[in-house]
């Protein structure tokens, strides 16, 4: 296993959680780690994307403000911080790895982690 999520659960709208993908070494360095989420019903859409060799991220609008991408390379995992979650933020949140920075297309992303669940209720 290459990208390893983790960290969601249920949560009460205004709440926090804090997902992890734990990367082989390989695919930490030299790669762009995004989040995508896919809620029932609908296609996977971009999230955040945290990028490589450069002190940047990039977020989707309807997070921005909210959820915070982060990279610790000691760790080679990369954290999701959602604040000030709504009922709309569930879906399950997977991570990908990209060869391209600031990168929303799923179609640049090589690499797929399983995903993890994140349901929050009204």
């Amino acid at each position: 296993v290459q990208l390893q999520a983790s960290g969601g659960g249920s949560v009460q709208a205004g709440g926090s959680l804090k997902l992890s993908c734990a990367a082989s070494v390989n695919l930490f360095s030299g790669y762009a780690i995004g989040w995508f989420r896919q809620s029932p019903g609908k296609e996977r859409e971009f999230v955040a994307v945290d990028n490589w060799n450069e002190d940047s991220r990039y977020y989707a609008d309807s997070v921005k403000g909210r959820f915070t991408i982060s990279r610790h390379n000691a760790e080679s995992t990369v954290y999701l911080q959602m604040n000030s979650l709504k009922p709309e933020d569930t879906a399950v949140y997977y991570c990908a790895a990209s060869l391209f920075n600031n990168n929303p297309n799923e179609d640049r992303y090589h690499y797929w982690g399983q995903g993890t669940k994140v349901t929050v209720s009204s």
